[in-house]
C-alpha cells in the first residue's frame, strides 16, 4: 500500500494565485507543497527546470508563472510569448514524461469579446492583444506536449496580494474626490481565494487525469469594471465620486475584450466546485485587506 504524501508543485508563487495557494495550502495537511519563485525555478531554463523536476517527487504542478503585462505586452512581444508559450511547453513536455498532472492557468482574453453570451470552453478562439495571443499559444503547447493537462480560463483576478483593480480602486479613492472608471466591458471578477480551492477541489477529486482539457472559472454573476469600482466604494464606506467613462475616452496599449464573461457549467458538472458569487467573494477580500 502505497502511503506516500502527494507533492504539489506551485510555479510562479508569489504572484496572486500561487499566494492564495500558500495561503490555502495549510487546510490541506495530506499533501506536501513546493512554493517556487522565478529566483527558485526560472521555467525560461528548460536544462534547470528538468534537473529541478527529476530531484523531486512531484505529483501535480500547478502552473502560476506567467507574463501578465496586458499593455507592455504590446512592446515585449517576445518576452510575453516566451514566458507564456515557449517555457509553458517546456514544463508540460517535463510533466508528460514524469507522469505528472499539469495544471496550467490562462484567460479569458483568449476570446476577441465580440460575443453576447457567455463564452464556453468549445467557443472560437480569436485574442485581440498580444497578451492575449501568447496565452493561447501557451494553451495550445501545453495540450500538445500534455495531453493530461488541465488548462483553467480565469477572468478579472483580485486578491488581497499584489497589485489589482480591487487595491488600485481603494488607494484611488482615498488619494482623490472622483475617479473615472470603464462603463462598457463586461465581466466576472474572480477572487483569487476561490479560484485556489477550486483548484484544490480538483486535485483532492481524484478526477483530474481523468478529465484533461480546458475548463472556464470565474465568480458568479456579471458586472463592468465601473460597476465593481461602486461596489467597492460601498463597502467600504468611500465618499469618493465614482463616475463612468466608455473605453474609448479611456484607451490603452492593448485591446481589451468588451465582453469576456465564462461560462463555468463544466468544471460544477466535472469535480463539483462552489463557484461563489462576486459580490459576497468581494467583501471577503475587502474584510482581509482592511
Amino acid at each position: 500500500m502505497n502511503n506516500k504524501q502527494p507533492t504539489i508543485l506551485v510555479t510562479g508563487s508569489n504572484g496572486q494565485l500561487g499566494s492564495a495557494l500558500q495561503l490555502l495550502s495549510q487546510a490541506y495537511p495530506g499533501y506536501r507543497f513546493l512554493f517556487t519563485t522565478k529566483e527558485e525555478l526560472d521555467i525560461l531554463h528548460p536544462v534547470e527546470t528538468e534537473e529541478y523536476f527529476s530531484e523531486r517527487s512531484i505529483d501535480y504542478c500547478i502552473n502560476c508563472a506567467a507574463y501578465t503585462a496586458v499593455d507592455k505586452a504590446e512592446t515585449e512581444k517576445e518576452n510575453a510569448f516566451f514566458l507564456n508559450g515557449y517555457a509553458v511547453a517546456c514544463i508540460a513536455d517535463i510533466c508528460n514524461k514524469n507522469g505528472i498532472q499539469l495544471i496550467h492557468i490562462s484567460t479569458d482574453y483568449v476570446f476577441d469579446g465580440e460575443a453576447s453570451q457567455r463564452y464556453k470552453e468549445t467557443d472560437k478562439t480569436n485574442p485581440v492583444s498580444v497578451y492575449g495571443k501568447s496565452k493561447l499559444h501557451g494553451e495550445e503547447l501545453a495540450l500538445r506536449n500534455a495531453p493530461s493537462a488541465i488548462i483553467i480560463r480565469t477572468s478579472w483576478l483580485y486578491s488581497s496580494f499584489k497589485n489589482n483593480f480591487v487595491k488600485t480602486m481603494l488607494r484611488l479613492m482615498k488619494e482623490k474626490e472622483s475617479i473615472h472608471v470603464v462603463n462598457d466591458q463586461y465581466g466576472s471578477p474572480t477572487y483569487a481565494g476561490n479560484l485556489a480551492a477550486a483548484i484544490m477541489q480538483i486535485i483532492a477529486s481524484g478526477k483530474s487525469q481523468q478529465n484533461p482539457g480546458i475548463y472556464h472559472y470565474a465568480n458568479a454573476g456579471v458586472t463592468t469594471w465601473y460597476e465593481f469600482a461602486v461596489a467597492i466604494k460601498k463597502i467600504t464606506g468611500s465618499k469618493c465620486i465614482v463616475n463612468p467613462i466608455t473605453t474609448a475616452a479611456y484607451p490603452t496599449a492593448a485591446k481589451r475584450p468588451a465582453y469576456s464573461v465564462l461560462d463555468t457549467t463544466k468544471i460544477k458538472e466535472v469535480f463539483g466546485v462552489s463557484v461563489p458569487g462576486w459580490e459576497e467573494s468581494l467583501k471577503k477580500c475587502l474584510e482581509i485587506i482592511s
